[in-house]
């Protein structure tokens, strides 16, 4: 496990009760949920829906007034003091350095042009299936008028999901293609979901570390973060269920096959005991299984033996097929379905019918299989090729991964990783630094690195430059 973790006793994700409590107001605010002049909830009403004494609502009231965020009408209550601010996401939440937010590494990555990204998360285009693309364009060109120009039908084009389905049940999951949605992207589906069942001011459970992007997207529906921090074989069992007592989620988002940023994989024991907990305290859990075709064994997935109850699954191909057709998918329960379509149709009518076509024709070609085949052993060859050059330097990968194209990485004692990706970035290389992962920030020493990314020379040519002037900065 990592060293350091924020335990889930009188702390709440890495704050005290009244701070968290004061977080809470903030957030509502930057989110408008709470807006200039309104009236904030009275202290016993607060003190109720968070699970504190009235006494630490007091407190933060009083904390909130003498900075100037609220202000008391006596015999009345308190209210929001002032003129805000346009909404920005990444002030919904802990203040954090840019350079390590959720934020930073995307925005690097997708702007980097010709510069080296080992931080990034996917594959380089000469990885990916391009002649399969091509393939499937020509043929998607002398296609009917519909597939070219129509909206797709509202749960997304038939002959796929059919597909998917088939693809669910080789890992176990059942499920009717009428239990699948289609989205935009898995981003997408992920939003749906919170859109669905969580409202402002909900907790939601994440690892700690998780994806970056699950933390801004909580943030943007004006969740309430809260992490358990992740072991080689899934969540702390112990601080898992400890949050579930103490907080009282409505959902909880993960990985179980090959975690990001780890890679890590979650045991069937723990799958076990943290679907046990889920029923016991009404917990819907979402799994994003977006690398499921780098594995070369199936591990066990939630939804399956759940059968997809409590469990949400989902997916897209932007990770082995190509980041530029996007294309998501969510299996659920048949009662949500409805509901689910109904959210798709108001944030995006029909949905990206041409992506969807393009999509069922690569995957329907049978050079698909051998392309991932393919993937995996080169991924495999690179994890070995790249962990033994970090270790080399003195970085040393946290598990040895069974798949997928992640190492999560230590770096030597006393440095910090938001320093050496902004000394590395001077250099025109993007890394992933840790606490961008991490929302209790305990990940300060880590680095996500992506295998097939952190291949070329001059990348670890630049990595002992760093290093190099890092360790004679705190000599």
């Amino acid at each position: 496990m990592i060293e350091g973790p924020v335990h889930m006793d009188e702390r709440a994700a890495g704050v005290t009760r009244v701070s968290m409590v004061m977080a809470t107001i903030r957030q509502r605010i930057a989110g408008r949920s709470l807006t200039p002049g309104a009236k904030l909830p009275s202290i016993r009403g607060l003190a109720g829906t968070l699970k504190v004494s009235a006494s630490t609502v007091v407190e933060a009231y009083e904390r909130l007034v003498a900075e100037g965020v609220i202000h008391p009408r006596p015999g009345s209550g308190f209210y929001v003091a002032s003129q805000t601010a346009p909404l920005s996401l990444a002030e919904i939440g802990p203040k954090l350095d840019r350079a390590v937010d959720p934020f930073w590494i995307s925005r690097q990555s997708l702007e980097a042009g010709e510069g080296l990204m080992p931080g990034c998360g996917w594959l380089p285009p000469a990885w990916l299936p391009k002649d399969s693309l091509r393939r499937a364009l020509r043929s998607l060109s002398r296609a009917e008028n519909t597939a070219l120009a129509d909206y797709g039908p509202p749960l997304g084009l038939k002959p796929l999901r059919q597909l998917i389905a088939r693809r669910m049940a080789e890992r176990g999951i059942e499920a009717s293609p009428d239990q699948i949605m289609l989205a935009d992207s898995g981003t997408q589906a992920i939003d749906l979901l919170c859109r669905f069942l969580i409202e402002p001011g909900d907790t939601v459970l994440v690892d700690d570390p998780c994806y970056f992007n699950f933390q801004a997207l909580l943030r943007a529906h004006r969740a309430r973060i809260v992490g358990v921090p992740y072991t080689p074989t899934g969540p702390d069992i112990e601080l898992f269920a400890r949050a579930l007592d103490e907080q009282r989620p409505r959902l909880y988002i993960t990985n179980s096959a090959i975690h990001n940023p780890t890679g890590a994989t979650l045991s069937p024991m723990a799958a076990h005991k943290v679907l046990k907990l889920a029923d016991q305290f009404a917990l819907t859990i979402i799994e994003d299984d977006i690398f499921a075709d780098f594995e070369h064994v199936p591990s066990p997935r939630l939804a399956a033996f759940d059968g997809l109850d409590r469990v949400i699954h989902i997916g897209s191909f932007s990770k082995t097929l190509s980041a530029s057709a996007r294309c998501g998918f969510v299996a659920t329960r048949r009662d949500w379905i409805e509901g689910l379509t109904d959210l798709k149709i108001a944030t995006s009518f029909g949905g990206g019918r041409l992506n969807a076509e393009l999509v069922l024709r690569v995957l329907s070609d049978g050079s698909y299989r051998k392309h991932v085949e393919g993937l995996r052993g080169r991924l495999s060859k690179a994890r070995f090729e790249v962990a033994a050059r970090l270790k080399g330097l003195g970085i040393a990968p946290w598990i040895e991964p069974q798949a997928g194209m992640f190492l999560w990485a230590r770096l030597p004692d006393g440095l910090d990783a938001a320093d050496v990706a902004r000394a590395a970035l001077a250099r025109n290389v993007v890394l992933a630094p840790g606490n961008a992962f991490s929302l209790s920030q305990s990940a300060t020493a880590y680095l996500r690195f992506n295998v097939s990314q952190t291949r070329d020379d001059r990348i670890f040519a630049v990595l002992r430059d760093v290093l190099a002037e890092a360790r004679g900065g705190n000599a």
